[in-house]
This record gives structure tokens, C-alpha cells and sequence, in this order.
């Protein structure tokens, strides 16, 4: 079996959560190459003990970036890090030949995003992913495999987004990706948009043009210290964007809601796709529960239930009868970089990470939706290209 041996750039929960699927890699049956974490970076030492307790590997521990990058043990990198430290760090990184898997949004602005992607075409040697686990919970794979192989037919419209309710407590403390200057001016878009995109991104949808409603709801939060601070940050978005399946030639609309203030919502992903022939749905409120509804013209129209079990894409341990969760996501995420890191190909079209094309798809679809916030218009994704 070959052994990626791995560094990561910002312990924190992130971080942890690769550490935890790294030890638990016999899980996976049939995977021929596997994660070793030998160093960590982190300008907070606090985070540091748990690495050096949970992690036998470790190796290097240190508060500066370089000297991991630095170290020639390092095959590969993870960086967790706020988003106004994508394009230093991930361009530093790709420049050392370190493969790299990135936080989303992949750069706090496009032009960071553009100039990570510069970064990599110079290497294409290095290989380069954005994380999202999103599409790995099993349905999800079902769902995908129902848009592979067209059974949707014409495509009547698609509605996907990612809810949480974290910020509906106007007391709760302001962090980093509430303040513009770490976050950036895509607030909840950066945070939360690459989990909404990815399937439409992975399906080669082409977008045309953005309708945005984005909205500053909690305009200030306690800073901490006894006073309160401006939240400068979009905390909710819709957006309506105008699609081209690229199979048919013809548009459909593809609705996106992005909110860190949805109340009841807990951490919500869903998906929906309407067709002539075939629809489909899921949501990870009921991560197990898949929707389809078949039409043959002429006949009923009734939606149908499946319950599905543990059945990803990379086989493990569990068997079909349980269930999946959020740190299985995890892990299957990780599979799929390593394998497509190892064999130049993810084992089905949506069993792969997301790429920095796509990548750079978000964040043209961000700046459009910026502008139409700004502008209160439909803005078209040509006037979003560099």
C-alpha cells in the first residue's frame, strides 16, 4: 500500500477531522493508498497537545508554515486556514510541489482564486482539490448516478443550498468569518457556497447569469471583551441563476439558498432536480431517505421513497444495513482525493473532489452575485470572467 505522508496547515476543526479519519483508514477495504499525518502548523499552541496525544506519527510541530512546506518528509498538505490566507499559503504550498487539498472557497476574492489557479497550471505536477464532502452520504452518490446517466431527461429546474442556524443568537460572539477583512466581502457565499455547487459544478452545467438577494441581518455582535463590533458580512443569500445543460443545449433555472441564519435548521445540505423523466431529492435532514419520482408519459406522477444504508463509494467495513453520517462523509472525502492522487482518476464522476476548475466556477458565480446585489439586476457570468 503507498503512504502519502501529510502535513496540516491549521489545527483546528478541520484539521482534527482529517486526523481522525487518517486513523481510522482501515475502515476502507480496498483502498491501496493511505494518509500518514507526520507534521502540524498552527499559530496557536493550544491546538498543538491533542495532535501530539491523538497522532503517533507526528513528527514536526511548528507555528510557521514555511518550515512544514520546508520539510521534505511532506508529500502533501492540508490547509484549514481563514480565507484571506488561501492565496499565500496555497500558492507557497503548490510552489514547493506539495500536493494540496484546500478549504473551500479556494481564496478570499477571485483575484486570489486566480492567482492559486496560476499557482497550479505553473505545477501540473502537483495535484490540487478543493474540499467538500457534501456529495459522499450515500443517497447522494444514488442521486448522482440518476444525473451520470440522464435519467432526469429534459431538466425543468434545480434547487440546492446548505442552512444552518448558528448565527439566529444576535449575542453570539463575532469570529473570523463574520469579519470582512478574514472572510471577505462573499460572507455567507464564500462559507457555505462551494457545498451548494458542487454537484451542479461536477455535472458541467453551464451558468449564464445570477439574480442575488443577499442579506445583512445581524448588523453587529459582541466582540469578546464586554463591547460590540460591526458584522460587516452577507449573512443569507438566494440566488436564481439562469443554467444551460450542456447535453440538451437548453436552459433550466437553478435556485441556491445559503444562510447562516435558517431557523430550525441545524446543518441542512439539499438537493433537488426536476426532470421530464426522472426527478430526484435529498436532504441531510434525513440523510438516509432518497426521492425519486419516475414519469412515463401518460402514467402516474408519485414520488417514491428509498431508504438506503451505508453503501458509498469506497466500500468499508460497515455493513449496507447502517447508517451513514457526517464523519463518514469525512473519510470517503479523503478516499477520493487519495485515490485520484493515486490512479489520475476518481472511480465514478461524482466520487471525486472538487477541482480547481470548479473551483473557479464558484467563485465567478459569487462575483456575479455580488454585482447584483450591488446593482439590483441579473448579471451575466461574462461579465464575471477575468
Amino acid at each position: 500500500m503507498r503512504t502519502v505522508r501529510f502535513g496540516l496547515i491549521g489545527g483546528g476543526l478541520m484539521g482534527r477531522e482529517f486526523a481522525s479519519a487518517a486513523a481510522r483508514w482501515a475502515h476502507l477495504l480496498e483502498c491501496d493508498v493511505r494518509p500518514e499525518i507526520v507534521a502540524v502548523c498552527d499559530t496557536n499552541p493550544a491546538l498543538l497537545p491533542w495532535y501530539r496525544a491523538s497522532v503517533p506519527t507526528l513528527r514536526q510541530t511548528t507555528d510557521d508554515y514555511r518550515a512544514l512546506l520546508a520539510n521534505p518528509d511532506v508529500e502533501a498538505v492540508y490547509v484549514a486556514l481563514p480565507h484571506h490566507l488561501h492565496r499565500e499559503v496555497y500558492c507557497a504550498a503548490i510552489a514547493a510541489g506539495k500536493h494540496l487539498m484546500g478549504e473551500k472557497p479556494f481564496g478570499i476574492d477571485r483575484a486570489a482564486n486566480d492567482a492559486i489557479l496560476a499557482a497550479a497550471r505553473r505545477r501540473p505536477d502537483v495535484f490540487v482539490r478543493c474540499s467538500s464532502e457534501f456529495p459522499f452520504y450515500p443517497a447522494m452518490q444514488r442521486l448522482c448516478g440518476l444525473i451520470e446517466a440522464g435519467a432526469p431527461g429534459r431538466i425543468i429546474e434545480v434547487n440546492a443550498g446548505f442552512l444552518h442556524s448558528s448565527d439566529l443568537d444576535p449575542d453570539k460572539p463575532i469570529n473570523w468569518k463574520r469579519m470582512i477583512e478574514f472572510n471577505g466581502e462573499y460572507g455567507v457565499l464564500g462559507d457555505l457556497g462551494m457545498h451548494a455547487l458542487h454537484v451542479p459544478c461536477r455535472a458541467g452545467w453551464s451558468f449564464r447569469n445570477v439574480r442575488a438577494v443577499l442579506s445583512d441581518i445581524v448588523k453587529e455582535r459582541p466582540d469578546g471583551k464586554g463591547g460590540r463590533v460591526p458584522c460587516r458580512t452577507w449573512d443569507n443569500a438566494a440566488l436564481l441563476c439562469e443554467m444551460t445543460d450542456p447535453a440538451s443545449g437548453e436552459p433550466f433555472p437553478l435556485s441556491l439558498r445559503l444562510e447562516r441564519i435558517s431557523p430550525g435548521q441545524r446543518n441542512t445540505w439539499y438537493f433537488e432536480i426536476l426532470g421530464t423523466r426522472t426527478s430526484a431529492r435529498w436532504s441531510s435532514t434525513n440523510p438516509r431517505l432518497l426521492e425519486t419520482l419516475p414519469y412515463t408519459p401518460g402514467g402516474e406522477q408519485a414520488w417514491q421513497q428509498l431508504q438506503t444504508g451505508y453503501e458509498p463509494a469506497f466500500k468499508t467495513i460497515t455493513g449496507p444495513i447502517f447508517e451513514f453520517g457526517f464523519t463518514d462523509s469525512i473519510l470517503q472525502m479523503w478516499a477520493a482525493f487519495l485515490h485520484e492522487l493515486a490512479h489520475g482518476r476518481p472511480p465514478r464522476r461524482f466520487a471525486g473532489c472538487v477541482t480547481p476548475d470548479e473551483a473557479a466556477v464558484s467563485h465567478r458565480v459569487f462575483t456575479a452575485a455580488l454585482a447584483s446585489q450591488r446593482e439590483a439586476r441579473t448579471v451575466s457570468l461574462e461579465e464575471a470572467r477575468p
